[in-house]
């Protein structure tokens, strides 16, 4: 499900994956650094729907409902040059419709890099 797509393109991997709970990493390196040599604001921000995608979707019933970013936003809040980020992914709110997530990007010394909140839109699959 992941190969060929951005989350394979971007080096993102998925270390956790609960009710409520997702945590992943990502590289900073040539595929996610901007011109100026640190990552890239729109990386963080794929990394942080990523994860709320995933967490959303477990969420769901997989056989009649499907998830989709809604709105997304993000605050970073420190640059990172190299090595990896981690973000952890957490549902504030599991309605009917929608859902809003919660997500923390760090470094590798767990300092804050970027703080994003994401709503979902809980979709129905036609039949």
């Amino acid at each position: 499900m992941i190969e060929n797509t951005l989350i394979a393109t971007l080096g993102m991997e998925i270390t956790h994956l609960g009710e409520g709970k997702v945590i992943a990493t990502m590289p900073v390196d040539e595929r996610t650094r901007q011109p100026f040599g640190i990552l890239h604001g729109g990386a963080s921000v794929a990394l942080a729907e990523t994860v709320a995608s995933l967490g959303a979707y477990e969420l769901v019933d997989k056989e009649t409902e499907a998830v989709a970013g809604l709105e997304i936003n993000a605050n970073h809040v420190r640059p990172k040059a190299d090595g990896v980020v981690t973000a952890v992914g957490t549902v504030l709110h599991r309605g009917k419709t929608t859902m809003v997530w919660d997500i923390k990007i760090s470094d590798e010394q767990e300092r804050l890099v970027c703080v994003s909140r994401c709503t979902m839109a809980i979709i129905k699959k036609n039949k």
